[in-house]
Order: C-alpha cells, then sequence, then structure tokens
C-alpha cells in the first residue's frame, strides 16, 4: 500500500493511476490530516510526499513519521516541485529516503516506487518485477558483531536483529563494503544519497550517530565499530 499526500488535484490523481496502472495499491490525501487518521487505520508500506501542503506542509510530516515508533522505519519518498540541490539536501536531513522532482515522468515515479518497496522488502510481486528483482545478491557482509543479510535485508548485531531505516541499512552495507577504509562524507552522500552537495549538510553524520545508537542498544559498545576519522569521514572496523 502507498500513501500520496499532495493537494494538487490533477498531479495527484495522474500519480496514482500509474501506480495503480503497474499493479501497486494507493491512496491519495490532500492535506495531512486524513493522511493521520488513515495512518490510524492501516499502515502503508511507502509514503509520497509533496512539500508544499497546505496547513503542516510535507517537511513536517516527515519529521512526525520518524518521530513515531510506529512510523519510524516507513520509506518516504519527497514529491515536489522544490528541485534545487538546498531543498533536496532538506528533505534528505529531515529522513527522506528518495527525492524526485516536478515535472516527474511518470514512468520514472513507479520506477523509484518499485525500487523503495523492493529494498524494504515490501509490496507485491508487481512490485519486485522481472527487471531488477534480483539485484541484491545473496551477499552476507560482516564485521565484529555486526552482520548484514543483503537478500533478506536484515541487520544484526550480536544475534540481535536490527530495525533501519533503509539509509541506516544503506549507510552500513557501504561500510561494510569498504571494511577498514576511511570513506568521505561527499563519498558517501554520492554513493548512498546520489547527491554531491559541496554545502552544510548533517545528513551523514546523523545517520552515523543514529546506527551507532542503535548498534550499541543491541550490543554494548558496538557503536564504537563505526569510527569517525578526523578530517576525513567514516569507516567501520573491528578493533578486537
Amino acid at each position: 500500500m502507498i500513501y500520496y499526500v499532495e493537494d494538487d488535484t490533477n498531479v495527484r490523481d495522474l500519480a496514482l493511476y500509474a501506480l495503480k496502472h503497474a499493479g501497486l495499491e494507493t491512496r491519495g490525501f490532500d492535506s495531512a490530516e486524513p493522511f493521520r487518521q488513515a495512518l490510524q487505520e492501516q499502515l502503508p508500506d511507502l509514503v509520497l510526499l509533496d512539500i508544499m501542503l497546505p496547513g503542516t506542509d510535507g517537511l513536517e510530516l516527515l519529521e512526525e513519521l520518524r518521530a513515531d515508533g510506529r512510523t519510524a522505519h516507513l520509506p518516504v519518498m519527497m514529491l515536489t516541485a522544490k528541485g534545487t540541490e538546498y531543498d533536496k539536501v532538506l528533505g534528505l536531513d529531515a529522513g527522506a529516503d528518495d527525492y524526485l522532482a516536478k515535472p516527474f515522468g511518470m514512468m520514472e515515479l513507479v520506477s523509484r516506487c518499485k525500487a523503495l518497496l523492493r529494498r524494504a522488502g515490501r509490496g507485491t510481486a508487481a512490485a519486485a518485477g522481472s527487471a531488477g528483482a534480483a539485484e541484491e545478491s545473496a551477499e552476507l557482509l560482516r564485521c565484529g558483531v555486526v552482520e548484514l543479510d543483503l537478500a533478506a535485508h536484515e541487520a544484526r548485531c550480536d544475534g540481535v536483529s536490527l530495525d533501519l531505516t533503509l539509509k541506516e541499512f544503506d549507510l552500513l552495507a557501504k561500510l561494510l563494503r569498504e571494511q577498514g577504509h576511511a570513506l568521505t562524507r561527499a563519498q558517501l552522500l554520492e554513493d548512498v544519497w546520489d547527491i554531491s552537495y559541496v554545502g552544510e549538510t548533517r545528513t551523514v553524520d546523523t545517520h552515523v550517530q543514529t546506527l551507532r545508537r542503535k548498534l550499541n542498544a543491541a550490543s554494548s559498545g558496538a557503536g564504537n565499530l563505526v569510527q569517525t576519522i578526523r578530517g576525513v569521514g567514516y569507516r567501520i572496523k573491528d578493533g578486537s
């Protein structure tokens, strides 16, 4: 199930039609309140948010989702007329998993939605699709007590399952694939968030802090595996 919050009726109806035609179940909302009510009835597999909404805007809604334990880990894509790199960074800093600027093509929207659903391990068989259904390998990544199963999209720390957002999972996967190597913030932004932004953004640092906190909650001291390399960025390394 995909929830789409968009106050422009024409844009919303066209997107919902394209998604339904692709075999994806959807519901549309013109503002924050009916969207909030729907969340109480049923949690979706993916949320699409426009930034410019009457009353509560999309960024505020995103913050609400991330602050609520029931919805904190839902995949969220921002769909907005604001297409500058700065606006994209604002959305990603707030916790969005993807960002698509208007005007966007319906085929690209469907493709992005399927990719998010696939990576989250959710959605219908149509969402998996024949193209790219086997994108994730059966690779198992490990560092100390941390283990990442890419095929199952599962993360564990000392045997405890980790409840990670999509970007936290992608960040951990990137660090594990480059285990022992220092990765710059710019490199992580490029490879994990697909942006090349030279200004001020706390996206990487915020996600690293959250990742460390979740690792420590699962196993005391496990967060120390993710090391800060002063003046460079981050790496994951087993110091035992």
